[in-house]
């Protein structure tokens, strides 16, 4: 692969004949994107080909964006992983049923950060649970209620939630927002502070 400065990345994408420069980002991309996420789950039956393939697009359409605070090949990689693991997550939930999900109405099947805590922590985390699915049963409503255990609470994204829920990403987006707010209002009514109970949940 031909080396090339950022001046000279942008000069090739952006002329006539980008088709070397471009060649040579794909590579790059899928070399990247294989060394990166080989390890991962799903990474072993992911498409690298395909993800550098929309990841060069969305490069050659937002040029303008790049700003040069780090190098043209760091920031394409970085446009590239998050289409990777966008894919992958959304990859990850397309065989899960929201019924299942909101039928279980509570934070149980979300994993702990620290599952052995000592006994104080212990006694925090099942004093926050049982306060939080008090709060999701009794204080929002039953759409608010779905939302937050399949998004907060389970990790899902939203694109996967709004369409079996017959609405727009928008909407939900708007639900969350009001749900969350709720949410904290009422923890913090009950001396809960939110960054401290979403603390015990593994976020990654």
């Amino acid at each position: 692969m031909q080396k090339r400065t950022d001046e000279q990345w942008l000069a090739q994408l952006r002329g006539p004949d980008l088709s070397e420069a471009l060649a040579d980002l794909y590579d790059l991309l899928v070399r990247s994107l294989r060394a990166a996420l080989s390890g991962r789950a799903g990474g072993a039956d992911a498409n690298f080909e395909d993800f550098a393939q929309e990841a060069s697009l969305k490069i050659i359409d937002n040029l303008d964006s790049f700003r040069g605070e780090s190098r043209f090949t760091t920031w394409a990689k970085k446009i590239a992983m998050n289409v990777a693991l966008t894919e992958l997550k959304r990859r990850r939930w397309r065989d899960v049923s929201l019924q299942d999900l909101f039928d279980r109405r509570s934070t149980t099947g979300r994993r702990l950060a620290n599952p052995e805590p000592d006994p104080e922590q212990a006694a925090f985390q099942n004093m926050a649970m049982a306060t939080l699915r008090g709060i999701i049963d009794e204080d929002l409503t039953d759409k608010q209620r779905d939302v937050v255990i399949a998004v907060i609470l389970e990790g899902m994204p939203i694109a996967e939630v709004a369409w079996p829920m017959g609405t727009t990403q928008n909407a939900l987006y708007k639900l969350l927002h009001d749900a969350r707010r709720k949410l904290k209002r009422r923890m913090e009514a009950v001396g809960l502070s939110p960054r401290e109970v979403l603390a015990i949940f593994d976020q990654g």
